[in-house]
């Protein structure tokens, strides 16, 4: 299977830089793959295309305020963009318990740039109650090892205070102001976010309102939550030509108690399973792979899915519309079938809809037989 085979042209235009007016007033595609028929929607019929039958399952992870912009004592401007506590310590340790103090070394992997200007020790400046100290170079490509040092008690605390959103390269801010800075904040945030720990929203949740769970529910559509922190790997792009040569990045999940047990009951009971996202699909195919089965786990997705991949618990995906030659785009190809797929992308490039992470979204209605 071949990179360029994932290849389309995309008018610069229809990159959504701003989120709709209100969340769910985003447009929807729908595909029934069975059919093979498409239809044009808005979000907010989302609520009439889910049968009370279903389990819905979200990835609730949070975005965390990863980006640093500091100053070198030479003056030389250098961003800190932080991708994951080091695996010498654990998130949860430094979040939830308390102190991730400067004495006790609150190592995070970074992307810096521009790396060139770097060396270890270096001392990047962001604020008077932050600074970064540069330890190693991880990788060539502007990846280092890095120590946080502060006073707070908190690294929350402290993030929240020093950095900013870190929105996807493709959503430009040349003119960074507080109305667009409070935007992004609320909007780049799913509204059922709640463990921190992303460098990347999962925008598929974007869409959801209170007001649409609420109605779900009331409808008897069941709901769970998953956490995948979202990771370096979404804005990596696929190098080789040769796909199946492609190495995904580690990401952390959890599922828990509660949540594999609604989701094995959901499948004995014959529901449909609709994953939330692209990263809620991995998070649960992951754990199947691994177990043969869901259940409460901590652990890693190095999960790479692409055609003609067979899926074992989901049976329909709420998702955005992916970049070119992106793992996400097999992902859905793997889902809907590839020719499919490139059908509905080049009639949404005709309709105008709004692609990646602030524009419209696709419902893929088509289910599998899986595990009972």
């Amino acid at each position: 299977m071949l990179l360029s085979e994932y290849d389309y042209n995309l008018p610069e235009e229809l990159i959504a830089q701003l989120p709709a007016d209100k969340r769910d007033n985003s447009r929807m595609m729908v595909l029934n793959r069975k059919d093979r028929t498409i239809s044009h929607k808005h979000f907010y019929d989302i609520v009439d295309l889910i049968d009370k039958n279903t389990l819905l399952v979200m990835n609730n992870t949070k975005v965390l305020p990863a980006r640093l912009i500091g100053y070198k004592d030479t003056g030389a401007k250098i961003e800190v963009f932080l991708l994951k506590q080091a695996e010498t310590q654990s998130l949860e340790e430094n979040m939830q318990n308390p102190m991730c103090r400067v004495k006790q070394l609150c190592l995070w992997d970074v992307l810096i740039k521009p790396s060139k200007r770097v060396k270890p020790d270096t001392i990047i400046k962001i604020s008077e109650e932050l600074s970064v100290k540069a330890i190693k170079r991880l990788e060539e490509n502007g990846e280092w090892l890095v120590e946080l040092m502060f006073e707070g008690n908190n690294v929350l605390d402290v993030l929240h205070r020093n950095g900013q959103i870190p929105l996807p390269p493709y959503i430009e801010r040349k003119i960074q102001n507080e109305d667009l800075k409070k935007l992004d904040f609320e909007r780049y945030q799913t509204v059922y976010a709640k463990d921190e720990g992303s460098v990347a929203a999962p925008t598929a949740g974007l869409h959801f309102t209170q007001e649409i769970l609420q109605k779900l529910q009331d409808k008897g559509v069941e709901l769970a939550y998953v956490t995948l922190n979202v990771g370096l790997g979404t804005f990596r792009p696929v190098q080789c030509e040769n796909v199946e040569n492609h190495k995904m990045h580690s990401e952390t999940f959890e599922i828990s108690e509660k949540a594999a047990e609604q989701i094995n009951r959901a499948k004995k009971e014959g529901k449909q399973i609709i994953a939330v996202g692209t990263t809620t699909v991995r998070t649960l195919e992951t754990a199947f792979q691994k177990y043969g089965c869901i259940q409460p786990c901590h652990d890693h997705s190095e999960l790479f899915i692409y055609p003609p991949y067979e899926f074992k618990v989901i049976d329909k995906l709420i998702t955005n519309f992916h970049l070119p030659k992106s793992t996400l785009l097999m992902l859905v190809s793997a889902l809907a079938g590839k020719d499919f797929i490139f059908e509905a992308y080049n009639e949404a490039i005709k309709n105008n809809y709004r692609f990646f992470s602030y524009g419209d979204c696709m419902f893929i209605n088509w289910h599998f037989n899986k595990y009972h």
